[in-house]
């Protein structure tokens, strides 16, 4: 991997938690500090996840 194809993947794992903490703060009630933490630790998990999914796709 070169710097350009790690930066992409980093923007990409980015962009997926972005949207996924934004979701899920959608679906919530009220936001507390723990509700913060382990939702967008989540959302985290789920965008490595995704990125990791698209690009096993990708490659076939």
């Amino acid at each position: 991997m070169n710097r350009r194809t790690t930066l992409l993947d980093a923007g990409e794992i980015l962009a997926w938690w972005a949207v996924l903490t934004l979701l899920w703060l959608v679906f919530i009630s009220a936001v507390t500090p723990m509700e913060l933490v382990v939702g967008t630790s989540a959302a985290l998990v789920a965008a490595v996840a995704a990125w990791g999914a698209r690009r096993a796709v990708s490659r076939w």
